[in-house]
């Protein structure tokens, strides 16, 4: 999950401020705009691109129709908005991979970026999204345990791997990898370099000849984006060595500031093109700035959402759902099982809340009853009933809860409270089963929910 919550936070209780005020004046943008600066400040984004970002947004905000706007909040949102995506680059920068096969890419970056962890993920996106056969090799010859790391990592995702030595001559591996897949017909070559805790000469010298010698098509940067405006000054110092193509951001779920999405673009002129948001080997995804600029103002993410349902969701079991529901069958603890297999393989709870609007808006105390872990506890339960005991949960007894109980390493009142949830969820299930039904659910879900105190959904909720 991209994590900016402080940004978003702050940027939102400003805007918010704002929309009570009749109009926009000089006297209120100036106000609103430092507290803008402060916020972006605080992100640890970059002076300069705060600079930029603030002198844009005033200049545009003095404008006449803006001025004269009866909206001062949603105007300036907007305003926030565009400055937003146009600070990180307007558009999603694919790669580039319209050559003749195969196509080079060689992975730069510092020790602990999660470089080798993230050519594996990549591998893995170009042969799940893009439909390529990759081929990966490491050119570290100071880490043997990044060889062997790459090596089975490769494995899980299905690409190829190139075997390389510490004794081996690290443009020499690099030349026999792409060898070997031009033999093997292969599409992609992803080439992992040697890091280093810091930036030295030797490095840079190694890298440059690497470079030079196998002239990749894509050489991108990869940074550890909760090293904040490091993570932008590291990039510029890399991309001062070499030609980078782009820039791929890690550890992005962790940062909760944001500081080196919203930096880099400007202080090296490349583009980001992935964002590392997990440890799990799926966790890639395009970097799409004004995907990500809505997530940071609490509008949501609807589209990757999706994308994301269509990728992971089983459908062939959904629609055998649908049909078992429509038939008038109770809805039991297997198919709520998978159900949650499937909510995992979105990202988890946590993944989804974050892609849907007005979510920032909930309390802190509402937002934390999302909780992944719940559903892992919730899961084991599940696991430690016996096939009957999970399609007929009303059959279980106070000796079979203390079993479970105990198989599951919980509590007989957390099985008590999943069994009354289920029973809940069950009923719901039959109303949508009626025709016209799931309307009827959704209209009688609002609320329900104890979301922002009043009850009902949370503001711009899709329902």
């Amino acid at each position: 999950m991209l994590n900016f919550n402080h940004l978003s936070e702050r940027l939102n209780k400003v805007i918010k401020n704002l929309t009570g005020q009749g109009r926009l004046t000089e006297s209120n943008i100036e106000d609103t705009l430092r507290d803008i600066r402060i916020a972006l400040l605080e992100a640890d984004v970059a002076l300069p691109v705060a600079k930029e970002f603030i002198d844009d947004i005033k200049a545009k905000a003095l404008g006449k129709e803006v001025m004269e706007s009866l909206k001062p909040g949603e105007v300036l949102i907007k305003l926030v908005h565009d400055e937003l995506v146009h600070i990180m680059g307007e558009y999603n920068e694919a790669l580039n991979l319209k050559v003749q096969p195969p196509a080079v890419v060689m992975m730069a970056g510092l020790q602990g970026s999660g470089k080798t962890t993230t050519v594996a993920k990549l591998a893995r996106w170009l042969h799940q999204s893009q439909k390529k056969t990759v081929l990966v090799a490491s050119a570290d010859i100071y880490r043997p345990a990044a060889i062997d790391q790459l090596e089975t990592l490769a494995k899980t995702v299905g690409a190829e791997f190139y075997p390389s030595k510490t004794t081996d001559d690290p443009v020499e591996i690099a030349r026999g990898a792409i060898q070997a897949a031009r033999n093997k017909v292969i599409d992609v070559v992803i080439i992992d370099t040697a890091g280093r805790l810091h930036i030295d000469d030797e490095m840079m010298t190694e890298i440059k000849r690497l470079h030079a010698a196998i002239e990749p098509v894509e050489t991108l940067f990869v940074v550890d984006s909760m090293t904040g405006q490091d993570a932008a000054n590291t990039a510029k110092a890399f991309n001062d060595a070499l030609p980078l193509t782009g820039v791929i951001l890690t550890k992005t779920d962790g940062d909760a500031r944001g500081g080196a999405a919203l930096s880099i673009r400007h202080i090296t002129g490349k583009p980001i093109k992935f964002l590392g948001v997990g440890e799990k080997i799926d966790a890639l995804e395009p970097f799409y700035p004004d995907r990500v600029a809505s997530r940071i103002l609490g509008m949501g993410d609807i589209i990757s959402l999706v994308e994301e349902a269509e990728r992971n969701l089983d459908r062939a079991k959904a629609e055998k759902l649908v049909k078992k529901i429509k038939k008038g069958k109770s809805f039991d603890l297997e198919d709520f099982r998978d159900q949650l297999k499937q909510i995992h393989n979105m990202g988890g709870v946590m993944g989804i809340m974050s892609k849907l609007p007005g979510i920032n808006q909930l309390p802190q105390n509402v937002k934390d009853q999302f909780n992944d872990k719940k559903l892992v506890e919730i899961e084991a339960i599940i696991n430690s009933m016996t096939p009957k005991e999970r399609r007929f949960p009303d059959v279980i007894r106070n000796s079979q809860k203390r079993r479970i109980a105990l198989g599951s390493g919980t509590s007989i009142q957390a099985i008590n409270q999943l069994l009354k949830q289920f029973t809940q969820m069950q009923k719901m299930m039959k109303k949508m089963s009626k025709k016209g039904g799931i309307m009827k659910l959704m209209r009688g879900m609002q609320g329900k929910f104890p979301f922002g105190g009043g009850g009902g959904l949370p503001p711009g909720m899709p329902f």
